[in-house]
């Protein structure tokens, strides 16, 4: 089956409720890459710092399934947010991706690291050494990049309100989307819905919450996908907890990216693409604990989240 639900960017695209993300595991992504296009992903996530660009734009090519047909993105690494460095870096992307521009370019933290080849350059305590430039003037560099046609759109991903705000403030182009930690444990509604007011659109990584194996943090709760409300729920529709978790985001209005490289989870995953009643997104809804697994604050050397739930 192929992902069917889609929702509108503020440019009047549309993004597939349902990507493939390729974080980890880098030598399977060629493979996991074209399982998923084959088995009807159209909305494929990666990112600089992830090493998987090329294994992306390789199982693109090897799919056969038409550039235009794909929404992709990528992200901008936090060693290149230098203005002067965001195009090129943007530039290196789309040569290992194989294509001349992506759907949607994301800055991927707004903290900035030394500007260099180094993607991690750490101090003698293996803190990162922070670098000068501001994420506006990056995000700004960002907007020419779309101006040229080589990002179709640019947003952020991991930035609290008030950075946000700031954002808006002193930028031109409205991020088109906002990707960030978000799942049943990890609701954010009125940042979900500050957003909503403000026409970005959210997508969710990390849909299955503690699911993540670099996560130390709540691995003793038990797995957010066992939770007993969405196994529960999932027997009604003769769905997986997981694939309740995926249809929940997706009620919301948000888009989801899963990442997997074995072919049936990546199938299963797809059939998360699937219409909840109301009663039941309500009950999930209920579930929040606030509880974020995502907070590299200490050895990035910046506050994230600091007015966000889960901070």
């Amino acid at each position: 089956m192929a992902s069917t639900t889609t929702h509108k960017l503020n440019t009047g695209a549309t993004i597939p409720a349902i990507g493939f993300g390729t974080w980890q595991d880098k030598d399977a992504q060629e493979d996991a890459v074209l399982t998923a296009l084959r088995a009807g992903y159209r909305h494929i996530d990666t990112a600089r710092i992830y090493g998987t660009e090329p294994a992306v734009g390789e199982g693109i090519r090897k799919s056969g399934v038409k550039r235009s047909e794909i929404f992709l993105v990528t992200k901008l690494w936090n060693n290149s947010h230098e203005p002067k460095d965001v195009e090129p870096a943007l530039d290196a992307s789309l040569n290992d991706l194989g294509t001349d521009y992506v759907d949607l370019y994301l800055m991927h933290w707004p903290s900035p690291f030394k500007a260099g080849e180094d993607k991690f350059p750490k101090d003698d305590n293996g803190k990162a050494i922070p670098g000068t430039a501001d994420y506006v003037d990056t995000y700004t560099a960002m907007e020419e990049c779309q101006r040229k046609g080589k990002a179709k759109a640019i947003g952020v991903s991991n930035f609290s309100q008030g950075e946000m705000e700031r954002l808006l403030k002193e930028t031109t182009i409205v991020p088109a989307a906002h990707q960030l930690e978000l799942h049943p444990w990890l609701q954010q509604p009125n940042f979900d819905a500050w957003h909503k007011e403000k026409g970005i659109h959210l997508t969710q990584y990390s849909p299955f919450g503690n699911q993540n194996a670099i996560y130390s943090k709540g691995q003793d709760l038990g797995k957010l996908m066992d939770e007993p409300v969405l196994v529960e729920i999932g027997k009604k529709y003769n769905k997986s907890g997981a694939q309740v978790a995926l249809a929940w985001g997706i009620a919301h209005g948000r888009s989801v990216i899963p990442k997997s490289k074995t072919e049936n989870r990546i199938k299963q995953n797809l059939e998360g693409d699937f219409k909840l009643d109301a009663d039941d997104v309500q009950k999930i809804d209920q579930l929040d604990k606030k509880l974020r697994f995502n907070n590299p604050s200490e050895s990035f050397g910046w506050k994230f989240y600091a007015d966000l739930d889960g901070a």
